[in-house]
Parts: structure tokens; C-alpha cells; sequence
């Protein structure tokens, strides 16, 4: 990657404590915004693809974690395609 800084978003989870993010890539597929995010700034790190569930109008975007097994791989696709130097590799424990 590039060395620009990325956006970092805070994610408050029902009941949870926040938790940060910092937003790798954007795409909207089908009408349908997604994000993807790491917890590391700088290196390897956790991401997940989350889906934008906001309606036109809301004060705070809500967004949801991708969890559909052939939703993520063509997602994991396409932001593969979106980053060049990134690689998606799906954690063998959530098979």
C-alpha cells in the first residue's frame, strides 16, 4: 500500500465497548455499499468486509459483518482487485 493515512472509524457495538477500524477500501456493488476494514494501520492484521445497512437520512451508519460464505469470497474478490498489494486469506478457524 501506498503510504497515505487511513481513515479510522469507531465502531460502538450493542452493550460493547467501541472498537477501531481503520477502512482499507470502498465499493458499491449492486446498490449495496461495503467496506473494508483492518484493526492495524500498518502491517498484517484481522479484516473483516462489512455491509452498509444505513437508510438515506440516519445520523450514524450502521453496518453489519459480511458473514455469507459466497457473498465474502466474491467481495474478497473484488477488494482484491480494488488493492493490488492486498491478499484476503480466510481464517481456517471460521470454516
Amino acid at each position: 500500500m501506498d503510504n497515505t493515512k487511513l481513515e479510522k472509524i469507531t465502531f460502538q457495538p450493542d452493550g460493547d465497548n467501541p472498537v477501531d477500524f481503520f477502512v482499507l477500501e470502498q465499493a458499491r456493488i449492486g446498490g449495496v455499499d461495503y467496506i473494508l476494514v483492518t484493526d492495524f494501520e500498518e502491517g498484517d492484521g484481522e479484516a473483516l468486509i462489512l455491509r452498509d445497512l444505513s437508510k438515506e437520512g440516519d445520523e450514524e451508519s450502521r453496518y453489519e459483518i459480511v458473514s455469507d460464505d459466497d457473498e465474502l469470497a466474491a467481495l474478497a474478490g473484488v477488494f482484491e482487485d480494488l488493492l493490488e498489494d492486498v491478499e484476503l486469506v480466510r481464517d481456517p478457524a471460521d470454516e
